[in-house]
């Protein structure tokens, strides 16, 4: 059967020259085996991959001859792919094809790649087996020139079996052979680059893209492309890049800047670029990397380019490689990606585009198509599935790594993997987010495991505000996360990749695995029980806590550097004695707090944030305290108070909400008394007294 389909004709893959081809590939294939299998498959990914391919899907009619077009479209193909199949031989359309694509071979140079799709390749060059059966209708009654021609036949069969090929056998997995196959024609195929198969949701990426680049407009655009590691950049920009090469003739594409821009390769990059936007390599020789600005804007202020500068980490390197759009010529279109948001200022890009997670459908997709191949998830797999899309939280890097790790296992080793998991990050996804956490300082890296610990969810201003308490340039260390694509703020509130959260939690862990005590922030009840003096924040919840647990005061009495402390737990038990040693705290909130009254020792000059809900509490504290650094207070439910703190002792509260204050019987004789409130408080702008009992 003849090969390829309806593409456009002489679209080379490079932009320096025209083309020779018309077509990148030709596929030769029987139809009846392999048009809805192998050769569908492959073909799919030949277009997706901007490969030019010609497919026939025309059967030749008994005692036909092949259309001088075909014949055209092999000579006019640089590669031929032939798919030998078990009932290949049959077809007389397929046979004079291959003694056509094998001329073309010898005459033209052209190169040919085999593949024996469920057929043994010895059975196929000898003519054996079913390759023999094949050939007997042909035979039959065959005169002189008959016999000759299924001389010619064999011959060119034999030839081609000679040839490094692929074995496609029953239980192959046939998109790592595809795969495979794409790649050795990416090699020889000019100025295409490689991209996965495996893509889910680009047509919307590559969409939004072009409509950002506006091609057809004649001015200098520069389009940045950021987000978080993993997240897919490199991927669509490729993708983009064999999407639109073909508009231009002079492109380059710098890969991995921020990993190979060191000081002694970073002039290797301006002589690439030089070297690719100019067609000839060596025309322009850099003698150091101070030349580059200047020799850049000189050579290429009248060129029409396309760059491609993946993976800037940082603004020397955009100084040095893409200052200013007035280096390139009109229509030129140069596409920056980074991890780095604040690089791409709007004097410098025309606009920006983040790339988000995938959704949960295309997260699916995407999994299915490393863990299954493709195929849908059987019964006992779908559970399963369900928590690893849940898992990865729609980052692409971590859904084709599980994917690949989970292939061909059974649920039970599945379910061991997640167990593993939830412990312990994947060293392949944590390698690259990991890039990221190293460029921070030291004050971005403890906001960020402070957030990581403690402060997902939470509004950004108290967040702010409880990390200025401990000492910290929280506007501008936040800042700088969401900069870097750490964190999100939506509506106010912090969020953050989940898989960032474990990545974080596993460095914390890692600063000393075997005693809590030397680690900086806990949040299991069993490392609490053990933690001493180098602790700065402890964050419990109902997750990590046994059916009831005590604290002593002995618990806490070494953790002199305590400054965050949260509990959602209610069946706590603390001991008469219990204290709070740290003179740091600077936020509390504690879920049913049992004891009558907070501690007398407790210091609360540092303290921002208090919030205690539904607890036994029935005075605050029994002396007068400086609360002079409290920004918010929260109490709720707190049903056997009996007197409101003095709030003249709190010039810079800004947020409180006095709710839920009735007594356990609802009578009222031990109402909270709540004199002057309003008066005392200079700052405040919101305070919420829901369900209050009545003011006396």
């Amino acid at each position: 059967m003849a090969s390829s389909s309806t593409q456009r004709p002489s679209s080379s893959s490079s932009s320096t020259f025209v083309s020779k081809w018309c077509y990148d590939v030709f596929l030769n294939f029987r139809g009846e085996d392999t048009r809805t299998n192998i050769t569908d498959h492959l073909y799919s990914a030949l277009i997706r991959n901007n490969i030019n391919t010609f497919r026939d899907d025309e059967e030749l009619p008994k005692g036909g001859e092949i259309a001088p077009e075909l014949l055209q479209a092999i000579e006019e193909s640089r590669i031929a792919v032939v798919v030998f199949s078990e009932t290949y031989a049959y077809s007389k359309w397929c046979l004079e094809e291959l003694v056509n694509i094998m001329s073309c071979k010898v005459e033209r140079e052209r190169k040919v790649i085999p593949i024996f799709y469920h057929v043994d390749p010895s059975e196929v060059r000898n003519q054996g087996g079913i390759y023999e059966k094949a050939f007997t209708p042909h035979e039959e009654n065959a005169d002189e020139e008959k016999r000759e021609k299924i001389r010619i036949w064999k011959n060119a069969m034999t030839e081609a079996c000679n040839l490094a090929g692929y074995h496609v056998k029953v239980d192959s997995h046939e998109s790592k052979i595809i795969d495979d196959i794409i790649k050795e024609i990416h090699a020889i195929i000019p100025k295409v680059v490689y991209v996965n198969e495996n893509i889910v949701g680009m047509n919307s990426h590559l969409e939004r893209l072009i409509s950002l680049l506006n091609i057809q407009s004649n001015d200098v655009r520069m389009i940045g492309v950021y987000g978080i590691g993993g997240i897919g950049k490199t991927t669509i920009i490729t993708a983009l890049y064999n999407k639109i090469s073909n508009q231009f003739r002079s492109i380059s594409f710098l890969k991995n800047i921020r990993e190979e821009c060191t000081k002694e390769s970073g002039l290797l990059k301006l002589q690439q670029l030089l070297d690719d936007t100019l067609g000839v390599k060596g025309l322009l020789t850099l003698k150091n990397i101070l030349e580059g600005p200047n020799v850049i804007k000189n050579r290429l202020s009248s060129k029409k380019v396309l760059v491609f500068l993946d993976d800037i980490d940082d603004l020397r390197q955009l100084e040095n490689l893409a200052r200013e759009r007035c280096w390139f010529g009109h229509g030129s279109r140069i596409i920056i990606t980074t991890r780095k948001k604040y690089l791409l200022t709007a004097d410098r890009v025309n606009d920006m585009y983040e790339v988000d997670k995938l959704n949960n459908e295309e997260a699916r997709q995407l999994f299915c198509s490393y863990a299954f191949e493709n195929h849908l998830p059987g019964m006992d797999y779908r559970d399963l599935t369900h928590q690893v899309v849940r898992y990865a939280n729609g980052l692409p890097l971590a859904l084709k790594v599980l994917g690949s790790l989970l292939f061909g296992k059974e649920p039970k080793d599945w379910t061991s993997e997640l167990n593993n998991l939830a412990e312990v990050p994947n060293m392949d996804i944590t390698k690259v987010l990991k890039i990221s956490y190293d460029g921070l300082d030291d004050m971005e890296k403890r906001i960020f495991l402070d957030i990581v610990c403690f402060f997902r969810g939470p509004r950004a201003e108290v967040v702010t505000a409880i990390l200025d308490g401990s000492g910290f340039y929280a506007e501008s260390g936040i800042n700088a996360l969401v900069d870097r694509c750490f964190i999100t703020i939506s509506n106010k509130v912090i969020e953050m990749h989940d898989l960032l959260t474990q990545m974080g939690k596993e460095f914390v862990y890692k600063e000393c695995r075997n005693d809590p005590g030397e680690r900086s922030r806990l949040w299991r009840y069993t490392d609490v029980c053990r933690g001493i003096g180098k602790i700065e924040g402890i964050f419990l919840d109902d997750g990590s806590m046994p059916k009831q647990m005590k604290f002593t005061s002995q618990t806490f009495k070494r953790m002199t550097r305590l400054s965050v402390l949260g509990v959602s737990y209610k069946r706590v038990k603390l001991s008469e004695d219990f204290s709070f040693p740290s003179r740091d705290l600077t936020f509390l909130d504690w879920d049913g707090y049992p004891l009558p009254s907070l501690p007398s020792n407790f210091h609360a000059d540092s303290l921002v944030y208090l919030c205690l809900r539904n607890s036994n509490i029935k005075q605050l504290w029994k002396r007068n305290l400086s609360l002079e650094k409290l920004r918010r207070m929260i109490l709720h439910g707190l049903k056997q108070l009996i007197e409101i703190p003095e709030f003249s002792t709190m010039p810079n509260l800004e947020y409180q909400t006095l709710s839920d204050f009735f007594t356990r019987d609802g009578s009222e004789n031990k109402r909270p008394k709540i004199d002057k409130v309003i008066e005392s408080l200079s700052k405040i702008f919101i305070i919420d007294f829901e369900k209050l009992v009545k003011i006396q």
